[in-house]
């Protein structure tokens, strides 16, 4: 590893299944940060800490129903250890510990900066029907979900976590203005991106974005941004929501203009 003596985020997944996590680890931004020491990844598997022959894991539940819960011993081990391994050789706070399920908290760009800022994450992934309540009672402080869907396992739920994060941190992208610009980055939806080139199937890149001039760029862009996030995620345009943000008055200004064009338009096509 080379780049920074310390990570800026350490980040210990408990999984079922660390070559998962390990291998997708190694690509893209996420692989390049780790690679460069601004964040570090361990895995804890609850297989290695289990105590009888056949490394067991799960069972049934008490009650009666379908699928398998993790136990409590091996699975409280593992977060133990994920748990030392993430606080090791240091004096702060105490690792945060989460659990990816589907009775969590649902995840954003908003929870995604507030946990970039933690030094350090143990991430739980279980499987099927989750873990004992006892050992989420004694061993998880916080649970998140993706979204109002089942997967699996949260080992899938896991990468999209660190990846999120991971891209906050200094250092983690190319070019640090790429994240703040992003789309949820300021409560809106990114512009359109035009690349060469100039035109592909007889559409051209708007002639704004060609001219180099930058307030006009800048101008349009903004004006693109809020026409998208009212066309895809009017949500988001929502005051007293937690993601949205009301209008402010020169967003209000641009959007009725758009409206007054598009019902222009709309007559025009009519006659």
């Amino acid at each position: 590893m080379t780049g920074a003596s310390e990570p800026r985020l350490r980040v210990a997944v408990v999984t079922l299944f660390p070559e998962m996590i390990r291998e997708a680890s190694r690509y893209g931004v996420l692989g390049r940060a780790l690679e460069k020491g601004i964040a570090s990844l361990t895995c804890s598997d609850p297989r290695e800490f289990a105590t009888d022959g056949h490394r067991t894991v799960d069972d049934r539940p008490y009650g009666g129903g379908p699928g398998m819960v993790g136990t409590p011993a091996p699975w409280a081990a593992a977060i133990d250890a994920a748990q030392a391994a993430v606080e090791r050789d240091r004096s702060a706070s105490r690792a945060l510990r989460i659990h990816l399920s589907a009775q969590g908290e649902r995840f954003d760009q908003s929870l995604a900066r507030e946990l970039a800022a933690c030094s350090g994450l143990v991430l739980v992934a279980s499987r099927y029907e989750g873990l004992d309540q006892r050992l989420i009672d004694s061993r998880i402080d916080r649970q998140v979900s993706l979204g109002d869907f089942v997967l699996s396992g949260g080992d899938l739920a896991v990468m999209v976590l660190i990846d999120a994060m991971v891209r906050l941190l200094p250092g983690a992208l190319g070019d640090e203005r790429s994240s703040e610009q992003e789309s949820f980055s300021a409560g809106r939806l990114d512009w359109p991106h035009y690349t060469r080139p100039v035109e592909w199937e007889g559409r051209k890149v708007p002639a704004v974005l060609q001219g180099g001039n930058h307030a006009e760029i800048e101008r349009w862009r903004e004006r693109a941004a809020l026409i998208n996030t009212w066309r895809q995620r009017p949500d988001l345009l929502q005051a007293g929501t937690k993601t949205g943000r009301a209008l402010t008055s020169a967003e209000n200004a641009l959007l009725q203009a758009y409206l007054a064009e598009r019902e222009v338009d709309d007559g025009e096509r009519d006659c």
